[in-house]
């Protein structure tokens, strides 16, 4: 490598073009938004065991249960809210628009349900909102924690 005058300002000009770059570039957003999405999403998925390490960690997740309120009442998520599916176009409302928001049902594979309930808040404007993979019965069959009080 030689080290004439004009070859080193070419290597410092670029060096200095890349970390322009690297400052420009776009920062991850930080209010429980860790997924990269776009609006083509049929919905954003949340892994059970991601779901179960951040709650771990103190981060407050918003679960929503879009079940039927007996099942709700019967069994639901740590501080889990029910929002029967029927009722979400009425009591969207009541999701918080900042935070972290997991839905989630007992839905059959093809989690038609929860994918309509995710497009739903999306139209809605919300962008803070993800599907658990699996629903309950994921959660369920991992042993992680439920409640059965039915009074969230």
């Amino acid at each position: 490598m030689s080290n004439h005058p004009t070859e080193l300002r070419h290597g410092g000009f670029i060096a200095w073009v890349l970390g322009v770059l690297l400052l420009l570039a776009p920062l991850p957003a930080w209010a429980g938004h860790d997924q990269d999405e776009d609006d083509l999403v049929y919905f954003l998925p949340i892994a059970a065991e991601h779901a179960k390490r951040l709650l771990d960690s103190g981060e407050k997740l918003f679960f929503f249960d879009l079940r039927d309120p007996e099942d709700f009442k019967r069994e639901h998520l740590p501080g889990a809210r029910s929002i029967p599916l029927k009722q979400l176009s009425k009591g969207f409302q009541r999701i918080p628009t900042a935070g972290r928001v997991v839905l989630y049902c007992g839905c059959p594979e093809g989690r038609i349900e929860e994918g309509y309930a995710y497009q739903l808040l999306r139209q809605m404007g919300y962008r803070n909102v993800s599907v658990l993979e699996g629903g309950f019965t994921e959660w369920r069959k991992l042993g992680y924690p439920v409640e059965t009080d039915g009074s969230s």
